[in-house]
C-alpha cells in the first residue's frame, strides 16, 4: 500500500455534530475519551487536520501525557507525531499552536493560492511545505507523500470536509467515534462527514467491529471501511 494506514477519530454528539454552529472547537469528549485519544496520538506517526480546523480552532495536535511522550522517545521516536495541515490557503498565524506547541515535525499541504510571502514565512519556521498546482490539495498525492516521508500510521482529526473527502476517495481504513450524550442541533453545525455528500446508492459502507457503552453515558464505536 503506497499510503499510510489511515484512521479518522472523532467525538460527536448524539445528533452527529462535531462542533456547535459557532465552530469554536466545543468540548465533546469525556475524560475517558480524552485519555483514549491521547493514546491514539501516541501510537500515530502523523496527525492531520483540514484548513478550517487548523486555522479557526488552533489545535495543538500533540501528545498530552508526559508518560506517553516518554514512551515514544524510548521507542526511538520524537515526543510527538508529525503535525500535518492541509489548507487551500495556508494563512497560519505566527503565534499558532501548530507552529509553537511541540516539539514536532511540521508539514503543510497547500495550493498556489497561498502567497509566496506566506510560503517563505512557513519555511522559515521549519515547516515542510508541499504546494499543489490544482485548485485544491490533491489528497491522493498527499497521502502518498506522507508515506514517503515516514508516516505509516495516520490519524485524522477533522474537520468534516476532510473526513468526507478522504473517505470518498477510499483513503480511510477505519473510523473510531465517541458518541457523547449531548445534542447541539444547528443547520450549519459541522458533522462527521460534510462536503457535497453522496446519493443513497453511492453511500459508504461501514463494518462495525466494536461497540462499548461507557459509564460516562457515551458510546464508543469502531468501524472498518
Amino acid at each position: 500500500m503506497n499510503r499510510p494506514y489511515t484512521f479518522i477519530n472523532v467525538a460527536m454528539t448524539a445528533d452527529g455534530k462535531i462542533d456547535t454552529f459557532e465552530r469554536k472547537g466545543s468540548l465533546i469528549s469525556s475524560k475517558r475519551d480524552k485519555e483514549r485519544v491521547d493514546e491514539l496520538r501516541a501510537l500515530a506517526d502523523g496527525i492531520i487536520v483540514g484548513g478550517k480546523t487548523l486555522l479557526e480552532e488552533n489545535p495543538k495536535l500533540t501528545v498530552k501525557s508526559e508518560a506517553l511522550r516518554e514512551s515514544r522517545i524510548q521507542r526511538g521516536l520524537s515526543p510527538n507525531p508529525i503535525k500535518v495541515g492541509v489548507a487551500t490557503v495556508a494563512d497560519i498565524k505566527a503565534d499558532s499552536n501548530f507552529l509553537n506547541t511541540g516539539p514536532a515535525k511540521l508539514v503543510i499541504f497547500t495550493t498556489e493560492q497561498t502567497s509566496n510571502e506566506q510560503l517563505k514565512f512557513l519555511r522559515a519556521r521549519d515547516v515542510q511545505v508541499f504546494v499543489h498546482s490544482e485548485a485544491r490539495v490533491n489528497l491522493k498525492l498527499m497521502v502518498e507523500t506522507l508515506k514517503e516521508i515516514g508516516v505509516d500510521h495516520l490519524m485524522v482529526e477533522g474537520g468534516g470536509t476532510l473526513n468526507f473527502e478522504l473517505m470518498r476517495l477510499g483513503l480511510v481504513d477505519e473510523i473510531t467515534i465517541y458518541l457523547a450524550p449531548l445534542m447541539f442541533g444547528g443547520l450549519n453545525a459541522p458533522t462527521v462527514a460534510d462536503g457535497l455528500g453522496l446519493t443513497r446508492e453511492a453511500a459508504l459502507q461501514l463494518q462495525l467491529i466494536d461497540v462499548q457503552k461507557w459509564e460516562d453515558g457515551g458510546v464508543f464505536l469502531r468501524y472498518k471501511l
